[in-house]
């Protein structure tokens, strides 16, 4: 299964109980909210990448992510594994898209 098609099918992750996460999962989806401009190109061949550095995002979305978990419980570490499990697929799929949809010179 590709990239897009496992992001297309993958449930959003859960924003877990602490301040911390629950932020995180905002950015993440705000985050998701811009890969969608994938959904046009994939659809209608629309390439139009989001208006921010999307890329740079996702990675501090990430290093936060990992470091919410050096201190996350238990129960908590299963939902920092899956929010940066998603942030890392949202990289992905949004990677591919400027690959294949910018103009080659």
């Amino acid at each position: 299964m590709d990239s897009y098609t496992l992001w297309c099918r993958l449930p959003f992750p859960s924003g877990g109980t602490t301040e911390g996460l629950k932020m995180t999962y905002a950015d993440l989806a705000e985050a998701d909210e811009y890969v969608t401009t994938v959904i046009r190109f994939v659809e209608r061949g629309i390439f139009k990448p989001a208006p921010v550095d999307l890329l740079a995002m996702l990675e501090e979305l990430m290093q936060r992510i990992n470091r919410l978990g050096d201190t996350a419980s238990g129960e908590e570490q299963a939902v920092v594994r899956s929010q940066h499990a998603y942030a890392a697929l949202l990289d992905l799929v949004y990677r591919q898209f400027l690959e294949v949809g910018r103009p080659h010179e």
